[in-house]
């Protein structure tokens, strides 16, 4: 974290909405943008973005539906368009094919700490979008939003997006491919304003990809008789004694079809999705490679793509979460120096920004 805290500032501004634990945020501090203002209305989520954030960056913990543009232009001291880049991760629990999808739209329900209605919260975002009038914005949902009837709410939100006018791609990108040791495939919208003539750009995937060794094998020992996480101090142990005994007829990179959708990790491939609620009914939960236990929390940050100093806050399960429900930052890093490099570079060397 002190090192992409010294990386110098590449003159462009950004915000950021939904912002969670600050997955997003950390990927455009490392791409050299400064985050200026971010929003995160779910406590314990926002308690691990202050504890990481820039000390250029205001923390906005209202509800985005009382945040106005106003608000964001005053606190940040710039005008309509000026700002280079918009952000925001919309909660996605509402278009989850894991999940209850269409039967939870339109309902208030638990989200993480609070109650709200998170299915219309994109367009709180396109609200947002319209009245800033950014030159580029990125957006993050998963890949749900364009599978099955799903697929009615993504055409309204492209329409959304291009409404206030801009130019949108949307692309399914698998973080596995973009530096992550984790196969997570999200839906990235890229956007550019209609008149700065350009057209919006994702990032090609690695020729490479990083496996759970290479994330993880050098971390101090073997764990074969720790019962707490050392940060924490929360049990690891597998809960429930039907579990454990399945443990060991798992292979390596599989789950238990029948019984349980706990996943063994496997050394030689990438972690599979780290969802947000690990170990509790019905939710899945990746466990060592070599051992019956949940991973550890420095383990958990290396798998999604977190610097080993990034400060996680709540117990275990709540730190776990935070990982869960980020965007991986050296994911994030990629598509931000995509923008950067193919979008806001050329067009502040032409004079047009």
């Amino acid at each position: 974290m002190t090192e992409i805290a010294a990386l110098p500032w590449n003159g462009f501004t950004a915000i950021s909405c939904f912002s969670g634990a600050g997955g997003s945020s950390l990927g455009y501090r490392i791409a050299g943008l400064r985050m200026l203002w971010a929003s995160e209305f779910v406590p314990a989520a926002a308690d691990t973005y202050r504890a990481n954030a820039s000390e250029h960056t205001y923390l906005d913990t209202r509800d985005i539906r009382q945040v106005t543009a106003k608000d964001i232009l005053d606190r940040t001291g710039l005008k309509a368009g000026e700002i280079d880049l918009m952000d925001g991760s919309p909660p996605c629990a509402a278009f989850s094919t894991s999940g209850k999808r269409e039967a939870g739209w339109g309902v208030v329900k638990t989200y993480s700490d609070t109650r709200q209605r998170v299915d219309d919260l994109f367009f709180e975002f396109t609200r947002l979008l319209g009245d800033l009038q950014p030159k580029t914005f990125v957006a993050e949902n998963v890949s749900g939003l364009v599978q099955g009837t799903a697929k009615g709410y993504f055409k309204e939100i492209l329409a959304a997006l291009r409404k206030p006018g801009y130019r949108v791609s949307a692309k399914l990108l698998d973080a596995q491919w973009l530096g992550v040791p984790q196969r997570r495939q999200r839906l990235i919208f890229v956007g550019v304003r209609d008149d700065l003539g350009m057209q919006p750009v994702h990032p090609k995937p690695l020729p490479y990809r990083y496996t759970v060794r290479d994330a993880i094998s050098d971390l101090p020992g073997a764990f074969d008789d720790l019962q707490t996480d050392p940060e924490t101090g929360q049990h690891l142990t597998l809960r429930g004694y039907s579990v454990e005994p399945l443990w060991h007829d798992l292979r390596p990179g599989e789950g238990h079809k029948q019984r349980t959708s706990l996943k063994r990790l496997a050394w030689d491939q990438p972690c599979p999705t780290i969802v947000a609620r690990a170990g509790t009914a019905g939710t899945a939960a990746i466990t060592h490679p070599d051992h019956p236990r949940y991973p550890t929390l420095a383990e958990l940050r290396r798998l999604g793509g977190f610097p080993d100093d990034f400060e996680l806050t709540g117990n275990y399960y709540r730190r776990w979460e935070r990982i869960g429900r980020a965007v991986p930052p050296v994911m994030m890093a990629q598509i931000a120096e995509t923008v950067r490099d193919e979008l806001l570079v050329p067009l502040r060397n032409s004079g047009k920004i």
